[in-house]
């Protein structure tokens, strides 16, 4: 017995809407969806997508991003900590494409508060910013001590010239005389 296209419309949302805490308007807006996809199936054969992601979003700005749990705008798909996976691997976009899409404010961070906090937290414990406070001292030190090496070394005035690069002879150098002051 074949489905008609309202029980089929049916099923997928109901399917979509267990999965996803969807409001009155949400869910209309899916069965409208759904179903013209699906006329669309049945009459043409295909159905041609306009973009990669719809512009208008499955969920609002405010429920999207929980304290703890982000949504994603797209697809509705809930429960994630961080975006930036889920964008790229479902949706092929980056944060940045994301955002201008939606128009979302470069201040709304695409993770959700929660798990933000706990990160900075597990990062104040470990003391990690004073630590790569350190490694960037240590990396800078001999490049530092080299750069004073350089500019306090004497100039040599006195050097013969290279003969040519066959030569295994290394160039002879000669040192410039000391000044008075030098010895002073």
């Amino acid at each position: 017995m074949m489905a008609t296209l309202v029980e089929l419309t049916a099923n997928i949302v109901a399917s979509h809407a267990a999965s996803n805490g969807l409001s009155s308007d949400e869910l209309i807006l899916e069965i409208n969806k759904v179903y013209s996809t699906l006329k669309k199936l049945e009459t043409d054969g295909t159905v041609v997508e306009t973009g990669s992601a719809p512009t208008v979003p499955v969920i609002s700005l405010k429920k999207a991003f929980q304290p703890d749990q982000v949504t994603c705008m797209i697809c509705g798909k809930s429960g994630f900590k961080t975006l930036t996976r889920h964008l790229k691997q479902a949706h092929e976009l980056k944060p940045g494409q994301y955002r201008k899409q939606f128009n979302i404010p470069g201040t709304q961070s695409l993770t959700a508060k929660n798990y933000s906090e706990a990160r900075r937290k597990a990062a104040n414990e470990n003391n990690l910013a004073a630590n790569l406070e350190k490694a960037r001292a240590a990396r800078k030190a001999p490049k530092a001590a080299k750069m004073k090496a350089v500019k306090t070394a004497p100039v040599e005035e006195n050097v013969a010239p290279v003969k040519s690069a066959k030569s295994a002879k290394p160039a002879k150098v000669t040192k410039a005389p000391k000044s008075r002051a030098a010895k002073a």
